[in-house]
């Protein structure tokens, strides 16, 4: 008689606990269904880290024609009217 309590006991806790793991795996924080949100979430922040690597890499090639040992004379006179505001008379000024 006792040995059936005891078994009937340990059945319901494991039975509580299953439906605890249970509930908490498709419920939960990081369960199965919020596994698509994230999934969502990465695409869009590798997305990001695309665009701005592509934006350093710009930037990078901008710097590389203002080193000294290589300098491209057109960065150089962009950067200095750009910098000191000189423009002929007959010029238009775009700047980003």
């Amino acid at each position: 008689m006792r040995r059936n309590g005891f078994d009937l006991t340990v059945c319901a806790v494991c039975l509580a606990l299953l439906g605890f793991f249970g509930w908490h795996g498709l419920h939960g924080k990081r369960s199965f269904s919020k596994q698509q949100a994230l999934l969502q979430q990465v695409a869009e922040l590798e997305e990001k880290r695309d665009s701005i690597r592509a934006r350093r890499e710009s930037l990078e090639r901008r710097v590389t024609l203002l080193r000294p040992e290589n300098i491209d004379a057109d960065m150089l006179e962009e950067m200095a009217r750009k910098m000191l505001g000189f423009t002929k008379s007959n010029e238009i000024v775009v700047s980003e």
